[in-house]
């Protein structure tokens, strides 16, 4: 009885600091604190990728702290989520993920710690702490330090200013299902979402550079942002799909319609023109969206598998290969919201994009978000009951583009 009056207790405190009282802000922010923990042997804050299997992964904890965390108000526990992250990073990697057992983090990821910029970059657009962003600064100018110098798992930049990576057997990017020890989506080179990223993490550190007293000149990462993006639009650019290449690899081209290339149009640096963000967009709209997310693959291609059932091999074929991931989903609404920023029917659109899934907060685990749906109709809902970046995005999207709680300390890195 004590402990179920602690925890009404708890929600009714939650409640009361939102900043208004929408009431699928109000339950999806139940579900946010779900995740959002204290990790063992430290008392520190982080965040649990999802129910009931998963612990705390580097990339998912950023991704998904800007809705559990700031759109909820609770920004000392999003400062110390990234500080804990912060604190592990070694040769420029933070820990993809730690240890059920003993807590030990793995490093095997090359774009978890460019989500942390994202992470960052949102902590400060929220709460307008300069001073804690100056502490973690260092770490920010190590991590590009160390990709341009080489890390772990072939992580380098190559001369053309862009990001390449791979080993055999490693799966770095977040398409990481392996089956007997290979991955079932390599894409070893240079990864579109990564360099997408990677272009942001050089903005965004030239902004932080022109306000910070230090030994660094902004100059030298905008040139290297500069030196990004032109390299990235000739490399990247699908000219005969109207889309973007998904790898670029030593020798070919990966023209694969995935839902990765959505980072290069969501985030608040601009890669492509007008006109190819709109490409983008609408060939994403064709092929790969459905109510409830982005599928990883689009039907027409090869390899497509449509529901994700079967034993684990099975599944593990299907998790990045049709199956639907809302993570990317909330990017993609970011990125029709502000390409389309001028349309007229605009917040409408938006509305009913998120409808379903807010309509999905009463089935499955009620009150949470799924990690994944099957790519075919009618789009069931797999994987964890209960994902952290689901709810985060979800969260996002829904306080961001449709109630207008947005950061309030404009951050302007474009070029």
């Amino acid at each position: 009885l004590k402990q179920r009056n602690e925890s009404l207790d708890r929600m009714k405190r939650l409640g009361r600091a939102l900043p208004q009282t929408d009431n699928h802000i109000k339950v999806l922010t139940l579900a946010a604190d779900d995740f959002i923990v204290e990790r063992r042997n430290t008392g520190k804050k982080t965040i649990i990728a999802g129910y009931p299997w998963f612990t705390d992964w580097g990339r998912d904890a950023m991704i998904a702290l800007p809705g559990l965390t700031l759109v909820t108000g609770r920004y000392r526990d999003a400062r110390e989520i990234i500080k804990g992250f912060v604190d592990c990073v070694q040769e420029g990697l933070i820990p993809n993920c730690f240890s059920d057992d003993s807590g030990c983090p793995h490093y095997n990821t090359v774009d978890a710690s460019l989500w942390l910029f994202w992470a960052v970059y949102k902590y400060l657009e929220y709460t307008g702490d300069w001073d804690f962003v100056n502490e973690v600064y260092p770490c920010l100018c190590a991590i590009v330090d160390d990709y341009c110098r080489g890390t772990r798992y072939g992580i380098k930049v190559d001369k053309d200013g862009l990001v390449t990576q791979g080993e055999e057997g490693m799966a770095l990017t977040w398409m990481d299902a392996r089956i007997a020890g290979q991955p079932v989506t390599p894409r070893r080179g240079k990864a579109v979402e990564i360099n997408s990223l990677w272009h942001f993490a050089a903005r965004f550190l030239a902004y932080l550079t022109s306000r910070f007293e230090g030994p660094r000149s902004g100059k030298e990462f905008t040139k290297l942002a500069d030196l990004v993006r032109s390299s990235f639009v000739r490399e990247f650019w699908f000219e005969p799909g109207g889309y973007l290449y998904d790898v670029v690899g030593e020798v070919d081209k990966d023209a694969t319609l995935r839902c990765n290339q959505v980072i290069a149009v969501s985030l608040p640096t601009r890669l492509l023109n007008s006109e190819q963000e709109k490409s983008v967009i609408r060939k994403l709209w064709q092929e790969l969206y459905t109510p409830y997310g982005l599928r990883t693959l689009s039907p027409l291609s090869e390899g497509y598998v449509g529901t994700y059932s079967g034993n684990e091999h099975e599944r593990d074929r299907a998790y990045h290969q049709g199956t639907v991931w809302v993570w990317p989903w909330g990017h993609f609404v970011t990125a029709v919201s502000r390409i389309y920023a001028d349309y007229s029917g605009r917040l409408m659109l938006i509305k009913k994009m998120v409808k379903p899934l807010l309509i999905h907060l009463e089935d499955g685990c009620v009150g949470n978000v799924s990690e994944i749906f099957d790519g075919d109709f009618p789009h069931s809902p797999r994987g964890c009951f209960a994902q952290a970046w689901s709810v985060g995005e979800v969260l996002r999207v829904y306080a961001e583009e449709v109630i207008g709680v947005k950061g309030r300390h404009k951050i302007d890195i474009q070029d």
